[in-house]
């Protein structure tokens, strides 16, 4: 049996709660007649990303006002939904995601973990807590956050931990394209298994985000992939996918964690550092 997804890139101009909010809410519309069984939105897809000290102002418990409506939506449009959002807990704020299933009740909950330059560390505390899981559709899901995916580890972790089909809601600025167009696909290859890179697009404040939203199958191969403005994709992904692909692809059995070392040594400065030089 196929689950049916749809994702969702935009709203193109999202500066607005209000705004994106209504937005969701069209596209939760949409993706239902489409038969769509859940809404995959992007990276802090309610608030805004590049908001700056407004971050603050918005952040807000994971039962919060937000939660609240976008359950609401859920259940009115009877899909499920994952979106992003800045959480305050404590004295602290994340950079996170939650789904919410059609009834709209909370189903998962993911910190992003990986903090991208100061867009991210000025704001946000890091994610304790590498591995979040829950099933939909016959396949073990797994959460990311846009940076998070484009460390091997993290996504070899899930697989490890039986992920089948990672959801990443990000906000990929230009001139980084390559992650979405080559790292995406081959983190799915290499891990085996499903991914859903769900982008931002238009600008926002000092940002232009690239879109380019995926879905990729364990293969390797493009189930569907978006252009730069806002669209929302409804693809199919079949669990039996992952299955034919590892017997081809045997990376996964044929690895050697006997020999791995598990200390990371920093080689350079990150990306963020670099993009700050230019």
């Amino acid at each position: 049996m196929t689950v049916t997804v749809s994702l969702y890139q935009g709203p193109e101009h999202s500066g607005d709660v209000e705004v994106n909010l209504a937005a969701i809410d069209a596209a939760a519309a949409e993706a239902a007649r489409a038969g769509a069984s859940i809404l995959v939105t992007p990276e802090m897809s309610v608030s805004g990303y590049d908001i700056g000290e407004l971050v603050l102002e918005r952040a807000e418990p994971a039962d919060g006002p937000i939660f609240q409506r976008v359950a609401e939506i859920a259940r009115t449009r009877s899909v499920a939904i994952a979106y992003g959002y800045p959480e305050r807990s404590g004295e602290s704020v994340f950079n996170a995601v939650q789904v919410v299933d059609a009834s709209g009740r909370p189903r998962a909950h993911y910190r992003k973990t990986h903090l991208f330059g100061e867009l991210d560390r000025a704001h946000f505390a890091p994610g304790p807590d590498l591995l979040v899981q829950f099933d939909f559709g016959g396949l073990r899901c797994g959460l990311l956050t846009c940076y998070d995916v484009e460390f091997p580890e993290a996504v070899r972790a899930h697989a490890d931990a039986g992920t089948q089909w990672l959801i990443v809601p990000t906000g990929l600025m230009t001139p980084f394209d390559i992650i979405a167009t080559h790292l995406v696909p081959t983190r799915a290859y290499e891990s085996q298994l499903f991914i859903t890179y769900v982008n931002r697009c238009g600008t926002e404040t000092s940002l232009t985000y690239c879109g380019r939203s995926c879905a990729v199958g364990p293969s390797g191969h493009d189930v569907a992939r978006a252009g730069a403005h806002e669209e929302l994709l409804t693809v199919e992904l079949d669990p039996s996918e992952l299955a034919r692909s590892r017997a081809v692809n045997t990376h996964l059995a044929d690895r050697r964690p006997d020999l791995y070392r598990t200390v990371v040594h920093p080689t350079g400065p990150s990306r963020a550092e670099q993009e700050t030089d230019r």
